[in-house]
């Protein structure tokens, strides 16, 4: 086949699978959207939360949607272009001019690729902002005082005391999800509006009945002047609902790698495992790879059985494969973690097992 001739296939195979691809993206991530719509109508009319707010949540968190559906769309618009080729006998045709299977998926991954980049990026960019923002919107919907902002972290009032604190993390110990603040500060006011108290505190942590502050200075402004004292701990009696801000923080798998690099860098220099964010953060960096193993692996369907069928089968095959891969994954991921494979090597574990389960499948049905 002459280069000519090659850039002309590999347009007419990557047009196919990229309308492929993206209708069936649009689709996924629009039905996930609507469900998502109608959980959040059952939430208006709770703290001022009203229509408008729903259907402003839904729309920011649809970029994240777009990239959790993204490698299921890759998977079964891949199959239904292919198939769709196979069908018609066009892959037929390009075998016997002499185009070979792998140039051929080739020619469908490089479209695969380059979408995987822009997603990517999506993922890095508009969907933790947006997880961001639904996160601040929730948590007003269900405590009516907290917020929280983009840049500033979270903010609340407890009678005359304004607090702020410049992060939030939701630990897993001893198999209970606890809540911790970093870098708590404490504005303390007077009846006149004058500034009485500044508390700054290192962490914050709820043990389930009362918040616990840790690296404590504490710093009183009185008429004879400013004094100044610490502690490694002290309660901290606030009116802080652990359970709703619980609820409401945004998930290790919905941040972006530079704040769960800060996180787990935070969480090691305290002491601390990283645990989820450290799993979180390696399920981000093999994303573009599970993304790419998922497709080539299903693509010899297309040469072989999918020939044969209908648009139908296509669909089924696809499916199944999403379906499968939708639980697997993350159970392979977390048995890895248990039986003590570092976060890398458990994130790549589910795409290396599918790899080795592809080749034996399709070396025995070509043997």
């Amino acid at each position: 086949m002459s280069a000519l001739t090659v850039k002309r296939v590999d347009r007419l195979i990557g047009a196919s699978v990229l309308g492929s691809v993206l209708t069936v993206w649009l689709v996924l991530t629009g039905m996930d959207a609507v469900l998502q719509l109608l959980r959040q109508i059952g939430n208006v009319g709770k703290h001022g939360y009203a229509m408008r707010d729903a259907l402003m949540y839904v729309l920011v968190t649809f970029p994240r949607r777009g990239y959790e559906m993204f490698g299921y769309a890759a998977l079964i618009g891949a199959l239904l272009a292919l198939g769709s080729l196979a069908g018609s006998g066009e892959l037929t045709a390009l075998r016997a001019a002499g185009m070979s299977r792998l140039r051929i998926a080739g020619s469908a991954t490089g479209v695969i690729a380059v979408l995987i980049a822009a997603v990517v990026l999506l993922g890095e960019t508009a969907a933790p902002w947006g997880d961001q923002v639904a996160q601040s919107m929730q948590l007003r919907m269900r405590s009516g005082t907290l917020g929280i902002g983009t840049r500033s972290g979270l903010w609340t009032r407890d009678a005359d005391n304004f607090i702020n604190a410049r992060g939030a993390l939701l630990l897993q110990r001893d198999g209970v999800s606890r809540v911790q603040l970093a870098d708590v500060r404490q504005f303390s006011f007077a009846d006149d509006g004058r500034l009485q108290r500044f508390t700054q505190g290192q962490t914050a942590e709820s043990d389930g009945t009362q918040w616990v502050l840790h690296g404590v200075r504490t710093t009183t402004l009185d008429a004879q002047g400013v004094h100044s004292s610490t502690a490694a701990t002290q309660p901290w009696p606030v009116r802080i609902d652990a359970r709703v801000l619980a609820q409401s923080l945004v998930q290790p798998q919905y941040l972006s790698m530079r704040d769960l690099r800060r996180n787990i860098g935070y969480l090691r220099n305290n002491g601390e495992q990283p645990g989820s964010y450290a799993l979180a953060f390696w399920t981000r960096v093999m994303y573009p790879f599970n993304v790419l193993v998922l497709v080539l692996c299903s693509m010899p369907f297309a040469f072989g059985a999918l020939r044969s069928g209908g648009l139908g089968k296509r669909i089924f095959v696809g499916m199944l494969l999403a379906i499968a891969w939708y639980f697997v994954q993350p159970a392979l991921v977390n048995a890895g973690t248990v039986y003590g494979l570092s976060a890398m090597w458990a994130s790549l574990l589910p795409a290396v097992l599918l790899v080795v389960l592809a080749v034996a499948y399709f070396r025995r049905r070509t043997g």
